[in-house]
């Protein structure tokens, strides 16, 4: 007669703990800061805690496990930044203006991200896809702020989504430095000089 196996008891997640509303947007403006200047494939969920001065029973009612943290950092802050860059968007009328705030905007809102950061979020695949996403939702952007540019006048006919599509690809590669190296620009410069160049190309300004 065979042994009757053991039964082991189910293992039990980590025991979440209720926070408030406030409570939840603090430790989530402070995972941020240390995410987006770290990265972070090398931070633990006791190390956070530790510098959060928090449980991590506490940290587990932000995100279940620390993937699902990262992720939902990473997708809050595309989410912040974009809201802000549509709100100083909206709050102008010229096309060439429009644009210029766009991509300032942009600028300023991926300088706060590390080389670090960058690197762990382009080599993992759930941030990898949110950054591919909100890349996406830019070149449609500039696509429609270039489209509504043309029927106003205020712009020559051009292919815009070419255009679009090359603004996308200059972000990405200030982000990840490949435009920088040589440059002496910072990335703010960069994204500055790259709007000089979408709207004016390479000619003298007259009068």
């Amino acid at each position: 007669m065979s042994a009757i196996p053991e039964i082991r008891a189910p293992r039990r997640s980590p025991r979440r703990r209720q926070v408030d509303t406030a409570r939840m947007e603090e430790l989530l403006t402070q995972l941020e800061q240390i995410v987006l200047a770290e990265g972070f494939t090398a931070v633990t969920m006791d190390d956070l805690a530790q510098r959060l001065g928090c449980s991590k029973a506490t940290l587990y009612s932000v995100a279940g496990t620390k993937d699902q943290l990262v992720q939902t950092v990473t997708r809050r802050f595309f989410q912040q930044a974009a809201a802000q860059i549509e709100a100083a968007v909206a709050a102008e009328t010229d096309p060439r203006v429009r644009i210029r705030t766009y991509l300032t905007g942009v600028g300023t809102a991926m300088r706060r991200n590390s080389p670090a950061f960058y690197d762990d979020m382009v080599s993992y695949e759930p941030t990898a896809r949110i950054y591919r996403k909100n890349s996406d939702t830019a070149a449609r952007r500039v696509h429609e702020l270039i489209t509504a540019g043309i029927r106003s006048g205020a712009f020559r006919d051009v292919n815009g989504t070419f255009a679009a599509r090359l603004v996308a690809v200059a972000i990405d590669s200030v982000q990840s430095g490949v435009l920088l190296e040589g440059s002496g620009l910072t990335a703010g410069d960069a994204f500055s000089q790259l709007g000089d160049l979408l709207l004016d190309g390479l000619s003298r300004p007259t009068g």
